[in-house]
């Protein structure tokens, strides 16, 4: 095994072995992320499930924020089997996380609803979530080294590369599975009880990934540093208590992955969000066309890691950034006026104004399940954003009422008849209250959402080889794990949450756009001025 990757970069081929290291470690992990985002797929569903004891639009935000749960604790798994990982051995430690993964995604499948239990519903559907990302924090990290470590110098990005579908695809397993289920078993029986399946099924995935996973053998350099004695005894303190390391994890986290995670989860889960809850398009045909565009264009992951290797990491991140930065406002527009035409027009036909005293207004999305936001300018504002409606906002004397105008219609809110005379306004201006299928344009559409995967494959195909080339072997586990997940956990798992909570107190379903922006531009800023091109490096170094 030691001499594998010798042999491999004299003949210039592939090995069997190699091979087998790749596919046992991409599978797995593909496994994991479908885990993961089986939950994000049917947050609208689940919602419903566990969240059915507050308004609608409380509920959606719980969920989202129930599914960033399992991003905010993966810092912590990073650490935690980072550190393992660093300790005992690559292949251990990230059998274990697959275990832990499969295992709570399969609870949830069983997990009684809010309708059954209660407050307790929701409270174990967060404590699974907790779960799942301490076990995500651990896993890539662990992929991503020990197949670094089996690969020839000229080739980590390429074979890394493979690593890095295993995102994507987990997502379109998702996406795959639940539209074929929902189709063959009908909405009403799915919705009831059929949503269960996906999770339940995790229980043979783990099975598979186990055994594969199983039949490997340790990393060679990993080997050969425990044979030597020379392999981290304290990996935390080393990697970030030595300001030498913990500079390098810093700059990781800020020019790397904090920007390679806003485009990651901008262009495929706030895509998906955008389509079904901001511009009302059905969800099996926004899921087909996400599934379309991640299909088309995963071997774009392949591609930019085998082109990395060529010309490095750093020009071709920081090229999906820019390109992220200057066209995420036209190709979210281009979506909305391919996949919902009529709302364009009205969007663009009859502004919304809602005039009133900002103290009378609430932040709106600071919202408990007890809290009761029945002011006039909350009510509007409300029903404004639920229809998808792009409102500005005017500032009115101290005591005047809300008023909304729409167009040129001028309604006051508080009357005993505002609410269903501000829905009869809106609909007859032209909003639609869901996209018509017979006005998408799918080719389009799912074009739009193709060029932004594209995007993704840029910013993540590289970016395991540079992170791994970042940190010497003894403490590579733990160093590249944290600045990952804090990046991808933090910056990208907060993103539905935190845009949908833009777009809801601004009034613009564009808004949003403005978090994944700037935190790409940062990270193109950083990355262009301190991070160093890593693709020639000795990994082999302790």
């Amino acid at each position: 095994m030691a001499t594998m990757a010798i042999g491999s970069e004299r003949s210039g081929r592939m090995t069997s072995e190699q091979r087998m290291v790749i596919f046992a470690s991409s599978l797995g992990t593909v496994f994991e992320w479908y885990d993961f985002y089986i939950y994000g797929t049917l947050a609208a569903v689940l919602a419903g499930k566990f969240f059915s004891g507050v308004a609608p639009t409380a509920a959606f935000i719980f969920t989202l924020l129930a599914f960033a749960a399992g991003f905010a604790v993966r810092p912590f798994g990073a650490l935690f089997f980072g550190r393992l990982g660093d300790l005992i051995g690559r292949k251990y430690t990230f059998l274990v996380t697959m275990t832990l993964m499969g295992f709570g995604t399969f609870l949830i499948g069983l997990l009684p609803t809010y309708a059954t239990w209660g407050i307790a519903a929701p409270i174990l559907l967060i404590v699974l979530r907790l779960f799942q990302g301490l076990a995500l924090g651990g896993e890539y990290g662990g992929a991503a080294t020990y197949v670094a470590e089996h690969a020839p110098p000229g080739k980590r990005g390429f074979y890394t590369s493979w690593i890095q579908t295993t995102a994507t695809l987990g997502l379109f397993m998702a996406l795959l599975l639940i539209l074929g289920i929902r189709s063959a078993m009908g909405e009403t029986d799915f919705l009831e009880w059929g949503w269960r399946i996906p999770f339940l099924l995790s229980a043979m995935l783990l099975g598979v990934s186990i055994w594969i996973r199983l039949r490997l053998a340790e990393s060679p350099l990993f080997a050969k540093m425990k044979a030597e004695g020379s392999q981290s005894k304290a990996p935390l303190t080393e990697a970030f208590g030595t300001w030498s390391n913990a500079k390098i994890a810093i700059l990781a986290l800020l020019g790397a992955t904090a920007g390679e995670a806003v485009v990651w989860y901008g262009g495929q889960f706030y895509a998906l969000f955008f389509l079904t809850q901001t511009i009302k398009v059905p969800a099996v045909p926004a899921q087909i066309m996400i599934a379309i565009a991640l299909l088309l264009a995963t071997p774009g992951f392949i591609f930019f890691g085998w082109l990395s290797d060529r010309i490095g990491r750093k020009p071709i991140m920081m090229a999906g950034f820019l390109l992220a930065v200057v066209t995420y406002f036209p190709i979210f527009q281009g979506i909305t006026h391919f996949a919902n035409p009529a709302l364009e027009k009205a969007l663009n036909a009859s502004p919304v104004t809602v005039v009133a005293d900002p103290a009378t207004c609430a932040f709106q999305l600071k919202l408990t399940g007890t809290e009761s936001y029945t002011g006039p300018c909350d009510v509007a504002k409300s029903t404004l954003v639920a229809r998808s409606v792009n409102y500005a906002n005017e500032v009115a004397a101290p005591g005047s009422p809300v008023t909304v105008k729409v167009g040129e219609q001028v309604l006051t809110a508080g009357t005993p008849t505002f609410l269903k005379d501000l829905n009869d306004a809106i609909t007859k201006h032209g909003y639609p209250a869901s996209a018509n299928p017979a006005e998408i344009n799918y080719v389009m559409t799912t074009l739009l959402l193709f060029i932004l995967v594209v995007y993704v494959t840029m910013v993540y195909g590289p970016i395991a080889a540079w992170l791994v080339e970042l940190f010497p072997t003894r403490i590579r586990y733990t160093g590249m794990s944290l600045p990952y997940h804090i990046g991808n956990g933090w910056f990208g798992g907060f993103l539905p949450a935190t845009v949908f909570a833009i777009v809801a107190a601004t009034g613009n379903i564009y808004s949003g756009l403005w978090y994944p922006i700037v935190v790409a531009a940062m990270s193109f800023v950083i990355a262009l001025l301190f991070l160093p091109e890593t693709k020639d490096r000795d990994i082999t170094r302790i």
